[in-house]
């Protein structure tokens, strides 16, 4: 799972008010080589929750971002290298997504989260 789609990710068991971010526990990290896209993460930064996204690279051992980032900084090579890797290079293969709110924990099993709720929780 990519920090891309973890950054869209939120807990939906009923009754939980406050359900992103997820937080990540680490089984296993995989780093997976992705050619850049600068127009591509250009139109993603707008869209990502910063402090969220910054939290959860430093979780997987990327700590590599800015702890607060501006649309400026996007005319950096440097930056978008970064925000690059972290966005979609680096990949949770094992672990769990944890509620913020519950502490629910949703299993990561071969990159992909399993989202689904309990009966009592819709």
């Amino acid at each position: 799972m990519r920090l891309l789609t973890h950054n869209m990710l939120s807990s939906n068991i009923r009754g939980v008010v406050n359900g992103f971010p997820l937080r990540i526990e680490v089984g296993k990290v995989v780093e997976k080589n992705v050619e850049m896209n600068g127009d591509f993460l250009k139109n993603m930064f707008v869209k990502i929750d910063w402090k969220a996204f910054v939290e959860a690279s430093q979780s997987m051992g990327y700590t590599e971002l800015p702890e607060e980032a501006d649309l400026s900084m996007l005319d950096s090579d440097e930056f978008l290298n970064r925000f690059h890797h972290a966005l979609l290079e680096l990949h949770l293969e094992e672990g769990a997504l944890v509620c913020p709110e519950t502490g629910r924990r949703f299993p990561v099993s071969k990159g992909i989260p399993n989202m689904l709720l309990h009966e009592d929780e819709v």
